[in-house]
């Protein structure tokens, strides 16, 4: 079920841009090398992004060559090589860019993969220390609550649904079926069944109330549809 979701989340935290040297000024580079750099750093960038990864992966290594301690260009290697499900590969250029650039970004990336090979524990240390240095973003505290639920933690799994549905309130966002659906099973987990039965009926009722809204926008679209032919059909006559 992770599966899909670590290949989207990496996609979306790829760093876009000029790779920036680690400890370096580019300006005192020269100039036919800081373009060969930005070159491949474009040619990584795009060949990730056409499933081209031993393409990419050349370009990086090229990249970390020049500098080695180049934390974007190992967070980069870590996503192609997840994309690709090497995931032992991912973990250590995850944990390479961890030890250059700490980031709660790099340590997410551990703590998904960890979750995708079903090493719970593991998964669930990365989460914490990713919280530890952000703990502001909602879809961090729901892959924490799934590590946990995995591993029968189920009050605390419900403690950081809590904490990822008042984000999203507080961001004017309203949590989505799947968030309000895993905090119902949590609370029928916890014993809290009266809490799990109103989260239900709610659910139950968004989606009817969704259903015919759909039901009479079509509606409505069939109607246009029709008036608009019958207004071409008068001008022909």
């Amino acid at each position: 079920m992770l599966g899909l979701v670590i290949v989207v989340f990496f996609g979306s935290i790829a760093v876009s841009g000029k790779m920036i040297l680690s400890g370096s000024n580019n300006s005192s580079l020269p100039i036919e090398l800081t373009t060969r750099l930005d070159k491949l750093w474009q040619i990584a960038q795009e060949a990730l992004n056409d499933k081209k990864y031993l393409r990419a992966e050349k370009a990086l290594l090229m990249i970390l060559h020049v500098d080695e301690k180049n934390a974007s260009a190992y967070n980069r290697l870590g996503i192609l090589y997840a994309k690709q499900k090497e995931y032992s590969d991912a973990i250590e250029c995850f944990e390479i860019a961890q030890s250059l650039e700490p980031s709660a970004t790099s340590l997410h990336n551990v703590g998904l993969i960890y979750y995708e090979t079903g090493d719970y524990e593991k998964s669930a240390i990365a989460f914490e220390q990713a919280l530890s240095l952000d703990d502001k973003s909602s879809a961090r505290l729901i892959a924490y609550a799934q590590t946990q639920e995995k591993l029968g933690n189920h009050k605390k799994e419900v403690e950081l649904l809590e904490k990822a549905i008042k984000i999203e309130l507080h961001n004017n966002n309203k949590p989505t079926p799947k968030i309000m659906n895993m905090i119902a099973d949590a609370y029928e987990k916890t014993g809290k069944k009266e809490l799990a039965d109103r989260i239900h009926e709610k659910l139950a009722r968004l989606i009817l109330t969704s259903q015919n809204t759909s039901v009479e926008k079509n509606r409505k679209d069939k109607v246009n549809k029709k008036t608009e032919t019958n207004k071409k059909n008068k001008l022909v006559m």
